[in-house]
């Protein structure tokens, strides 16, 4: 079973990703902020990271920086999953090493769908 971090410091947002990526199939590590996900990622490497952008502290797009300059998750997928949709965020985004962009609200078919495009998996049957 593939592992997602997701990132968000909204509770309900992390509640509700992480609902749908367990029903998709996928196993679900959650983080309120970079912080925490920093330290996850010091224990484990998941298969694909979702970060929200406006978070305290440090946001997700500087996160994804980070997570960039660490070996063991230089080359893990990045999906930055946000509300912003200006293209200032969207750039910035990639270039600080996002694998892709998609804005929030989310439906649970497409973000599933998206989750496993970016892992390289077959389709779920409809």
């Amino acid at each position: 079973m593939k592992r997602i971090l997701v990132v968000d410091d909204d509770k309900g947002a992390l509640t509700l990703i992480g609902i749908m990526l367990d029903r998709g199939g996928f196993q679900v590590l959650k983080a309120q902020d970079a912080n925490e996900a920093l330290e996850i990622l010091g224990k484990e490497t998941p298969d694909l990271i979702i970060l929200d952008v406006m978070m305290p502290g440090m946001d997700g797009i500087k996160l994804c920086g980070v997570i960039r300059q660490r070996e063991q998750t230089a080359n893990t997928p990045v999906l930055i999953l946000s509300a912003k949709h200006d293209a200032t965020s969207v750039i910035s985004s990639m270039e600080n090493g996002a694998t892709d962009y998609l804005l929030k609200p989310i439906m649970h078919h497409d973000l599933v769908t998206k989750a496993r495009q970016m892992l390289n998996l077959s389709p779920v049957a409809e």
